[in-house]
């Protein structure tokens, strides 16, 4: 945690405090608290302290493990067991104990508990701002070890799925029919169609060897490919775009890594193989921008202008568009997968210490998609380039 920034920004708030009631799932919670809660719990910043309450169950972990000046339990306050009302006496009380009378509350926070700290007297403000997440966005050098680490996990797995696609064989004409493709293009692996529920498999696999894991990845092919979230499904072919995007989160620090990959199994359309030479110099232009003082829209327009200036839309020239390059060009990664900055139209200025994703792409039902993505991190004259894995199109 970037205590001192934490502290800047919180010093200015017209309010005794900030609090937080969520569990570890909420980025804000586990970033201020430290804590890995499974259940909600409090958490209240006030005078330049963090103060965490939970439950005598986490007690004991949360002594040794939350990032807090004070730790205490539901059982200081008297309750355990009781009812809803009792339960917000607590809270209210737990507050009032540390000299609050007023605090923030983030603009997602649980709406029963802010109108139960008002009915007991807590002034309650709307934190619009989300201003935990504007602290977030800038990491400590152990922040960005940690993003780094969650990377090197995350091109093994994309070193397991490039394997699996170069290892495969196709199909003659009778397999691809029976698979309801196109004749001689279905890949086989180990005698079965290779699918993108199999190639995903083999990811995620990789990644719990490597201490990370992911509730679902992207593994899409022909078609697919050009909806820039459709996860993929079924047989995977040869001479089609297979876009693979992989974002773990490690187990251990609880930190994101974010890298796409295009691949083709034999040989690309002249349509495709042009798209990819396009993204793979948009991807260059943008990495060009990047740099403190330029802004997320500034990368998103150096993307734009190379596509632009060989004819195709984007959602800049044509924001309805529904090809082309129909997405910004990245965004923040941290303890949440996308977070603050944005790399888009209106995206606000870089500073060092933003670890960011660069990602432009194209995308056509009729051609398919092309997707490239790196992770950097802004640094005092540029930015370093976390991502250590080749761009290559063929495998």
């Amino acid at each position: 945690m970037n205590r001192t920034r934490l502290d800047e920004t919180l010093a200015a708030l017209e309010t005794d405090g900030y609090l937080l009631d969520a569990s570890q799932e909420d980025a804000n919670q586990l970033y201020l608290s430290g804590f890995t809660g499974p259940d909600p719990f409090l958490t209240l910043y006030a005078d330049g302290e963090v103060h965490v309450l939970v439950s005598g169950l986490e007690y004991g972990r949360a002594r040794s493990e939350a990032a807090a000046d004070t730790v205490e339990r539901h059982a200081d306050y008297d309750y355990e067991y009781g009812g809803r009302e009792e339960r917000y006496d607590m809270y209210a009380a737990f507050v009032r104990d540390k000299g609050v009378e007023s605090v923030f509350m983030p603009p997602r926070g649980p709406v029963g508990t802010a109108d139960a700290m008002r009915e007991r007297g807590v002034d309650v403000a709307v934190d619009g701002d989300d201003l935990l997440r504007e602290v977030r966005a800038v990491k400590t050098d152990e922040e960005v070890d940690a993003i780094r680490e969650a990377q090197r996990a995350n091109e093994a797995a994309m070193r397991a799925a490039e394997d699996l696609l170069a290892s495969a064989d196709v199909a003659g004409e009778a397999a691809s029919a029976d698979a309801d493709v196109e004749p001689g293009t279905l890949l086989i692996a180990d005698g079965e169609p290779l699918t993108s529920e199999r190639v995903a498999e083999e990811i995620e696999a990789t990644l719990l060897r490597h201490g990370c894991a992911l509730d679902e990845t992207i593994v899409a092919g022909g078609a697919q490919a050009a909806d820039p979230h459709d996860r993929g499904s079924g047989p995977l072919r040869a001479n089609e775009a297979i876009i693979v995007d992989v974002f773990p989160r490690s187990k251990a620090t609880k930190y994101n890594a974010d890298m796409t990959r295009t691949f083709c199994v034999g040989e690309p359309p002249a349509a495709l193989r042009e798209w990819y030479d396009l993204t793979e110099r948009a991807l260059a232009a943008a990495l060009d921008a990047v740099e403190p003082g330029a802004t997320g829209e500034d990368v998103h327009a150096a993307a734009c202008e190379v596509y632009e200036e060989a004819g195709e839309p984007t959602f800049r020239t044509a924001p309805e568009t529904e090809t082309g390059f129909i997405h910004s060009t990245g965004h923040g990664i941290g303890l949440d997968v996308h977070e603050s900055p944005r790399l888009a139209s209106g995206g606000g200025e870089l500073e060092p210490g933003h670890v960011i994703t660069v990602e432009p792409g194209l995308y056509d039902p009729d051609v398919g998609g092309v997707r490239i993505e790196d992770l950097v991190v802004v640094t005092e004259d540029g930015y370093e380039n976390l991502t250590e894995y080749p761009i290559a199109f063929e495998v």
